[in-house]
């Protein structure tokens, strides 16, 4: 499952895209928050409409086609199947490069590098491998259909069914969240736990089943009951890196974009929004600055991001301190869900509109220095 905070939401909205997501993207209102033997903590609101604008939460490949369905509809060639291997740039030409795993080459006046998590460009764009590491933890992952695999008629599992539920079970240094969605007819099920394993060159791999009930034996019943009805799951290494230095490259030519410059946890449900929210920011300072002034757009985009990111990726580990902390007794709504208006509220379109000359003006004036962090 992936999540869209309305943060992302009122931009997807703008292209028109609310109708479509809207169908494949709903979940319940409430979130049901219990401690790991059972005892509920916090029954959360999970509006879907909040300042604003609304909430998508739904299966990732879903979103892709939309996504994908609509940049060719503005007549944007999409090449699958192509490994990015290469990156350099010439500013004396004004170009940036892309070489693919065929040899065959592209130049652009910029080149975004979504590559992810183990990104290639990011050595090219700061100048030394930085290989991302364990956080620590890891992520089971499963969805299903409820009926084929018998949540349906199972006492300890149908109340799952009963239209889209959202559970949570916290403490123990793990959290695990039960999500049904269409009526209650597909399930998710997330389960974060501790894991110190070294991380080779795949971090997402087949898990096993046996292995995640392993992880809650003892807690409330209901868990075990769900997630042995799981057909099959993927055991999703959870990786971090510390703040980059810079997400451009030296001539401004190439950027990181999304988890290839700042990976988050899924405690913060931000991960896709933020990315979403760095291109369209990249979009507004791009065109501010001109093709002619192409590095002083990729800079002034950084210096206006930087900050943003960092302080919504903290309140993802903030989230998950608290949850694996919890134990059987505790009550209140400091369990909840953080849904801040600083975050939420914010509209990133107008934002970069209206700090742009202020911040590339500094830029220009006084040069271009890398971002820094409040209170480094």
């Amino acid at each position: 499952m992936i999540s869209l905070g309305v943060n992302a939401g009122r931009i997807l909205a703008r292209w028109g895209l609310h109708e479509k997501l809207w169908d494949v993207a709903r979940l319940s209102e409430e979130l049901h928050i219990h401690d790991y033997l059972g005892g509920l903590i916090q029954v959360q609101k999970m509006p879907s409409s909040l300042f604003g604008a609304f909430t998508y939460n739904g299966h990732r490949a879903t979103f892709h086609q939309i996504l994908l369905e609509h940049a060719k509809s503005l007549g944007i060639e999409i090449r699958m199947g192509h490994q990015a291997v290469e990156y350099w740039e010439d500013e004396a030409n004004r170009k940036a490069y892309v070489k693919i795993q065929t040899g065959e080459t592209f130049d652009a006046d910029v080149i975004v590098a979504a590559d992810g998590v183990k990104s290639v460009a990011r050595k090219f764009v700061i100048g030394y491998h930085d290989s991302p590491k364990p956080s620590g933890y890891a992520i089971y992952r499963a969805w299903f259909d409820a009926e084929e695999c018998g949540v349906t008629t199972d006492p300890s599992t149908d109340f799952m069914t009963s239209g889209d539920q959202n559970y949570a079970w916290i403490g123990k240094d793990v959290h695990f969240i039960a999500i049904s969605t269409f009526g209650g007819k597909d399930i998710c099920l997330l389960l974060t736990h501790k894991d110190d394993a070294p991380v080779d060159g795949n971090w997402s791999s087949p898990g096993k089943i046996e292995d995640v009930l392993d992880i809650v034996k003892g807690w409330d019943p209901r868990c075990a009951a769900i997630i042995s009805k799981a057909p099959s799951c993927v055991d999703w290494k959870l990786l971090i890196h510390d703040p980059l230095p810079t997400w451009v490259s030296k001539s401004g030519r190439v950027v990181l974009n999304g988890d290839a410059a700042h990976p988050f946890l899924p405690s913060s449900s931000q991960g896709a929004s933020q990315a979403i929210e760095d291109g369209l920011v990249l979009a507004v300072t791009l065109s501010l600055a001109g093709k002619d002034n192409v590095p002083l757009g990729t800079r002034t985009w950084e210096s206006i991001r930087y900050q943003r990111v960092h302080d919504a990726q903290m309140m993802g580990v903030a989230t998950r301190d608290k949850w694996h902390g919890a134990k059987p007794g505790d009550t209140g709504e400091s369990f909840e869900l953080p849904m801040p208006e600083w975050l939420l509220a914010f509209d990133a379109e107008a934002d970069a509109y209206a700090t742009y000359d202020g911040v590339a003006r500094s830029i220009v004036e006084d040069g271009y220095r890398r971002p820094t962090l409040r209170g480094d």
